[in-house]
């Protein structure tokens, strides 16, 4: 199927010090109106793959679109003023690009391999219990089986009916990251799959917030 993904990217006068959940605090407060900016509905979390993603890559904010997420950022785009606030700190918006694709979300027959450019966030709680227990080999059995999960669950989400086998295998390492204030551990790496993804969307835990981004590595 193809997607419709719009990607936002702001650059500012010095460097951004924030993380994706933050860059969507400024965002979801300043546009409430619109649900799939703050996946949120009368103080309810929305439990659907977030159509709205917000990270930070190369110190660069990046706001990405998906389908009716990519109409609601053309709805916002160029209506926060020249500055954004972020914590306690102001940032004035010297260039904001956009573009707008059309890209393929679907099965393939050959395998792709793509970079995590933001920590991919696995581990439940419950899961984190029992893969710290696990054997090496366990854990990266573990691990492409959760990848696979992961992509299904976008797939649920979106539409997109999966009729044959997802082949996932995930090269990484851990990195110990935060969410709202508490360590959690998290991979960086690669992901080989039989699936095309479109770049900068997320998989796992918290893309929302920026975790899971990917970007496939072109030869």
């Amino acid at each position: 199927m193809k997607l419709k993904i719009l990607a936002l990217t702001l650059k500012s006068d010095k460097k951004i010090i924030a993380n994706g959940a933050q860059v969507r605090g400024f965002f979801a407060t300043k546009f409430n109106e619109f649900q799939l900016l703050h996946q949120h509905n009368a103080s309810k979390f929305i439990y659907k793959y977030p159509l709205v993603q917000y990270k930070i890559i190369q110190n660069n904010p990046l706001i990405v679109g998906i389908n009716e997420g990519a109409d609601v950022l053309m709805q916002i785009y160029n209506k926060y003023g020249s500055k954004i606030k972020i914590k306690e700190e102001e940032y004035e918006i010297l260039e904001q690009n956009i573009s707008i694709k059309q890209e393929e979300f679907r099965l393939s027959d050959k395998i792709h391999i793509y970079e995590f450019m933001t920590p991919w966030f696995a581990l439940s709680q419950k899961n984190y219990k029992l893969f710290k227990d696990m054997n090496k080999e366990e854990k990266q059995e573990f691990l492409n089986k959760t990848a696979t999960a992961n992509i299904l669950s976008i797939a649920k989400g979106l539409d997109y009916v999966v009729a044959e086998t997802i082949k996932a295998c995930v090269e990484v390492k851990i990195r110990k990251s935060m969410l709202k204030g508490i360590p959690i551990m998290a991979f960086v790496g690669k992901l080989h799959v039989n699936f095309l993804i479109p770049d900068y969307i997320g998989i796992g835990k918290s893309v929302s917030r920026g975790f899971g981004t990917l970007k496939q590595i072109r030869k």
